[in-house]
């Protein structure tokens, strides 16, 4: 830390605090940007690929779906947090100066902006939809012959699972659970027209739209609540409609645990039933409901205006992720088969043997996933193999990698898992999973309460020639091979005794609380991987001072750990080129006269999602250079990551390695111009140049396009494509 104190002492002194862009004091709260309007921002990046000419039809509903699922949770979690605070008087601002209150009215304007747009896009995707035979149609449009059809579908499928509820002094308000969908109804009864008001829970055990017969090319659908809205007379027979609205429901979904629970398990299982009674949070509505309807379903779920949202189209937009349709590859990407590395090929397979040859890394989705699984597969079946230890943030529900570690445990090799039960979403998950290990007879260890373990780490022990080498996997993301196929992450494989020894003592630390100490490589939250970052960014900000080259290349999914952002912009002042490939939540403002001039950030949004953490230090030299020192992290730079998780931060030294990922990756990443978006000061986005169309540099279609260079075997790393770069 002596080298980040010296360049903190020298800025101070030397450069003044900046005042600039109408007048905004950058030694205050200025000089960050709030998270959670800029997680809004994001969104409406992802949102923007909806709208993208360039990017294949279906695969722009994809993105509109993604866009409302990411909202959802948005207001699950971190609007539910933000209104406990505000509705606790708490006041305490945020890095940017606002208090809880102060954000939730941003927020509120930008989300229902943004929501509208949403209807807005999906009208317009709706309409092109059907110029290419998708049509989603209304009760009123179907044919005698889509009538009988549904009635079929109707009563053998959905009927028996409908539960029609009347709303009256002997049957109260019912319990909407989180996403809950429902029908309200206003009913007259034919023969004395009393009144009566019903409630018509949409089950999500049945799919939102329910396919027509069509002529062959043609794939027409039903939504789900006009179905029920056709069949009424069979669920409150005697009856007419005489009006009705749609409305769904999200929840606080955020746990809270006892500080000291004896059965961290059970705590978590009672905490998930907690979840689905949660304070509701938002409640969006059909516009046409009538008000006397309106009225009740508010005080029932006891909201007041701003927390409810009428909007004019479709509720629930996250499940247009049916329509997504397998049967019209025309509308989807073109078909991509990850590859195999060639090492591995060259070795039969024998991931142990390709591994002893040299570290390995593999790009994720472009090389397979299977190799991660096929190298613990291949541990649990090898006689040599003594022991495993796993990392397991988030994994699948019938996961390759959990099958691997109990057929292990089962064969008596020595396994231990540390399964992390506090992965938001996936609690339930890793829960039945870690019952499954223990009947198998693995060891399950949970970490510490106090902080999620989110680091990416896999050891197999192996007796060759009388010694036991440790093979280390280290990731940047989750040992889930489904969401694999999608986020791109980073593979370390080696058997580097000194890395072995680190991951070891990180075990140690997650299951006997022994922290580790003379750490050869390896570097943790919350120990000291934080210091580790300030420590590289100072020495470039020395070395600028200087006068030799200084620079700074790093990619991440978020940025908002103040100490850091200070730290990026001291060494800016000094001089240091700084290039950062955000793909999420920036709190930096980049290209501020005095305080930011040398920081770029862009926003990778595209095909595939953009998950791996990199950070590239010039080391006295321009990037890239074969002598920068690289990094691959399981960490965002954010105070969870770096203070209150278990995290890893890895030096690669690896010549080939360390090629592939500062001139392949990040050079492609830095050269990226049709999926990027660049972030202004004032903290809004705009589009790369996208140059002669499909022509435009797309750093996904690179690496799809083009093998990485480690793996290659014997195919030579000679025949890659040299990708030229400079990061200015």
């Amino acid at each position: 830390m002596r080298a980040m104190t010296a360049v903190t002492n020298f800025l101070s002194a030397s450069i003044p605090p900046a005042k600039t862009l109408e007048g905004m004091d950058f030694s205050g709260p200025d000089r960050f940007m709030n998270r959670e309007l800029s997680w809004l921002a994001f969104n409406w990046r992802v949102l923007g690929e909806a709208q993208n000419p360039r990017v294949p039809l279906l695969e722009r509903l994809r993105f509109l779906s993604i866009s409302a699922t990411n909202l959802d949770e948005f207001y699950t979690v971190r609007v539910a947090g933000l209104r406990e605070l505000a509705h606790a008087g708490k006041t305490t601002p945020a890095a940017d100066g606002l208090t809880p209150a102060e954000q939730l009215i941003l927020i509120d304007r930008d989300a229902r902006a943004l929501q509208e747009r949403q209807q807005e896009v999906w009208a317009a995707l709706r309409n092109e939809l059907a110029t290419v035979q998708i049509m989603l149609l209304e009760r009123d449009a179907l044919s005698e012959d889509d009538k009988t059809h549904l009635e079929h579908v109707f009563l053998t499928q959905v009927f028996p699972i409908l539960s029609p509820l009347a709303i009256d002094p002997a049957h109260p308000f019912p319990f909407i659970a989180n996403e809950g969908y429902s029908l309200a109804l206003e009913l007259v009864r034919k023969s004395d027209k009393r009144p009566l008001r019903a409630l018509l829970p949409i089950p999500a055990q049945v799919e939102r739209f329910i396919a027509l017969p069509s002529d062959e090319g043609m794939h027409r659908f039903l939504p789900l609540e006009e179905l029920l809205l056709l069949h009424l007379d069979q669920l409150f027979p005697g009856y007419r409609m005489s009006g009705h609205c749609t409305f769904r429901v999200l929840r606080d979904s955020d746990l809270e645990l006892e500080d000291e629970a004896e059965d961290l398990v059970r705590e978590f299982e009672v905490a998930l039933k907690r979840r689905r009674r949660g304070e509701v949070v938002r409640l969006t509505m059909s516009t046409d409901a009538p008000d006397k309807l309106r009225r009740m379903i508010m005080e029932e779920l006891q909201v007041t205006e701003t927390e409810v949202l009428d909007l004019p189209g479709m509720l629930g937009l996250s499940d247009l992720s049916e329509l997504v349709l397998d049967a019209r590859p025309d509308l989807l990407w073109p078909p991509f088969q990850p590859r195999v590395p060639e090492r591995v090929q060259d070795h039969d397979g024998d991931m142990f043997a390709a591994i002893r040859q040299k570290d390995m890394l593999l790009h994720h989705p472009y090389e397979t996933f299977d190799m991660v699984i096929r190298f613990l597969a291949q541990a649990a079946r090898d006689p040599d193999v003594v022991a495993i230890k796993q990392t397991l943030y988030r994994t699948s529900r019938d996961s390759p990698i959990v099958a691997a570690l109990c057929e292990a445990a089962e064969d008596g090799k020595s396994v231990t898992a540390l399964v992390e039960l506090k992965a938001r979403f996936d609690e339930a998950a890793n829960i039945r999973q870690s019952r499954r290990l223990e009947r198998s007879g693995a060891h399950v260890v949970y970490g510490f309460l106090n902080y999620k373990t989110h680091a990416k780490i896999s050891t197999v022990v192996r007796r060759e020639g009388g010694e036991l080498v440790t093979y280390t996997h280290f990731g940047t993301g989750n040992y889930h091979p489904i969401t694999a196929k999608v986020y791109t992450d980073l593979s370390l494989f080696t058997c580097d005794a000194a890395l072995g020894r680190d991951a070891t003592k990180v075990f140690n630390y997650l299951s006997g609380y022994a922290q580790p100490v003379g750490m050869e490589n390896l570097k943790v939250s919350p120990l000291d991987l934080k210091n580790t970052l300030l420590e590289r960014i100072a020495e470039e900000a020395e070395n600028a001072l200087q006068g030799q080259p200084a620079a700074i290349w790093a990619k991440m999914n978020a940025l908002i750990e103040p100490d850091v952002i200070d730290a990026l912009y001291l060494a800016s002042q000094a001089g240091v080129k700084i290039d950062l490939v955000i793909r999420g939540i920036c709190g930096l403002k980049p290209g501020v006269k005095g305080l930011s001039d040398n920081i770029r950030v862009k926003s990778v949004v595209g095909r595939f999602l953009e998950h791996s953490r990199i950070v590239c230090f010039g080391a006295g030299h321009a990037l890239p250079h074969k002598k920068a020192r690289v990094y691959i992290s399981s960490a965002d730079w954010m105070g969870r990551n770096l203070n209150r998780r278990v995290e890893t931060l890895v030096e690669c030294t690896n010549a080939t390695v360390k090629a592939q990922i500062v001139s392949q990756i990040m050079a492609a990443n830095m050269a990226d111009v049709a999926q990027s978006w660049m972030l202004g000061p004032d903290g809004t986005y705009e589009r790369g140049v996208v140059g002669e169309g499909e022509r435009a540099f797309n750093c996904h279609r690179f690496f799809m396009e083009n093998p990485s260079l480690s793996g290659r075997g014997s195919a030579g790393a000679s025949d890659v494509p040299e990708l030229a770069h400079s990061p200015e």
